[in-house]
């Protein structure tokens, strides 16, 4: 799978549990839309993935990708893992601009 340098950094740091690695995928002012709320800038993604990298130790394993969208089977300790999501990127300049996860 080809995957955007960014993009292929992000999930690693995901899989690493790696909260600081994860946020400098993105830009300074970006956004990141999960569960119904939204957060911005790089110091709130990281605190939002430290706390969700805590409580569900989640594991993301690549499964397609296709205009910007990631398709990615999601295990971790929450109910109904594994899940399948769809992670919605907009790129800037070699980072993360936005990301919208859904399921």
């Amino acid at each position: 799978m080809n995957l955007p340098n960014i993009i292929s950094e992000l999930v690693k740091a995901q899989n690493e549990f790696d909260s600081a690695a994860y946020a400098n995928c993105f830009t300074e002012n970006a956004e990141v839309f999960d569960e119904g709320k939204t957060h911005i800038g790089k110091a709130e993604i990281e605190n939002w993935i430290d706390k969700a990298n805590k409580e569900y130790k989640a594991t993301m394993k690549s499964l397609d990708y296709n205009e910007n969208i990631l398709s990615a089977e999601v295990s971790g300790t929450f109910p109904g893992s594994p899940l399948v999501l769809k992670y919605h990127f907009e790129l800037n300049n070699g980072l993360i601009q936005s990301l919208k996860i859904t399921g």
